[in-house]
């Protein structure tokens, strides 16, 4: 992992800040730094190690593409994400977790034109998490994956969530809604995963529209802060600071790159 990391840190160089934050095909060296990621932070938190991961997953790799950041301070890896294409992992389980056929989600979510993603996985690692850095980290896979979903013209996001993940996506603005109108339900050692779909073009200005809200004292807001007087003000300007940058692109755009969207692949892929 070391050896594959140094190598991309020195082919983007010229790209400032600590971090740099990379969208990959699923051949590319660093896809499998990317599992790597994956099994290490869902091991310990779903009991999910590398054989079941790749029993989970094996057959989605093809239609596969992801997303990673890099330390430049420590040449590691310090998160990573995975979209599937086609809706993957989520429309292939959501049916019989909520007792809906595939059709009436297709159609009460108008899925039957445009593309689909399934944002099928995000894993931060545990000394990326809290403080300034691990804000860096979550942010620069947000808006990696908005940057790719664009380039790649995609029209629906579909989920299975974790309601921690959930929750944090609520908190900058992402307005997910119940697939079919379902309940929480139990996956993969969570104990509590919505199946969730959202209008791919509509992300974007929810996550700005939510920076301002959050900026606003008195305003309503989407999603939910725990805890209160001083602790739930800086949270609050925390969560529109990276409201406003995921959104906006404002000090990560320049960060990141997308060699697994190659115009060639995205072709191939359509």
């Amino acid at each position: 992992m070391r050896r594959i990391v140094a190598a991309a840190l020195t082919a983007y160089r010229d790209r400032p800040g600590r971090f740099l934050a990379l969208a990959v095909s699923p051949a590319s060296p660093l896809a499998n730094v990317a599992r790597t990621v994956e099994r290490m932070v869902f091991e310990p938190t779903f009991a999910m190690d590398a054989d079941t991961m790749t029993a989970e997953y094996r057959r989605y790799e093809d239609e596969s593409l992801f997303f990673l950041v890099l330390d430049r301070r420590t040449g590691q890896a310090a998160g990573a994400a995975r979209v599937v294409e086609g809706g993957g992992k989520t429309l292939d389980d959501a049916p019989e977790c909520i007792d809906t056929p595939l059709s009436t989600i297709v159609a009460l979510h108008e899925m039957h034109d445009g593309r689909i993603w399934d944002f099928a996985t995000l894993a931060v690692l545990p000394a990326y998490r809290g403080g300034r850095s691990g804000l860096a980290v979550s942010s620069l896979l947000y808006r990696t994956f908005l940057n790719a979903g664009r380039l790649a013209d995609v029209r629906h996001l579909v989920a299975m969530l974790d309601y921690r993940a959930h929750r944090n996506l609520k908190l900058i603005g992402v307005q997910f809604a119940p697939m079919a109108g379902s309940q929480p339900f139990d996956y993969l050692g969570s104990p509590s995963t919505e199946a969730l779909h959202a209008p791919f073009p509509e992300l974007v200005p929810a996550i700005a529209r939510q920076a301002t809200r959050l900026r606003r004292l008195g305003t309503p807001f989407h999603g939910a802060i725990k805890g209160r007087g001083l602790r739930r003000l800086i949270t609050r300007r925390i969560a529109a600071r990276v409201a406003h940058q995921v959104s906006s692109g404002e000090g990560l755009d320049e960060s990141i790159v997308l060699p697994g969207l190659d115009r060639r692949q995205l072709v191939r892929a359509r």
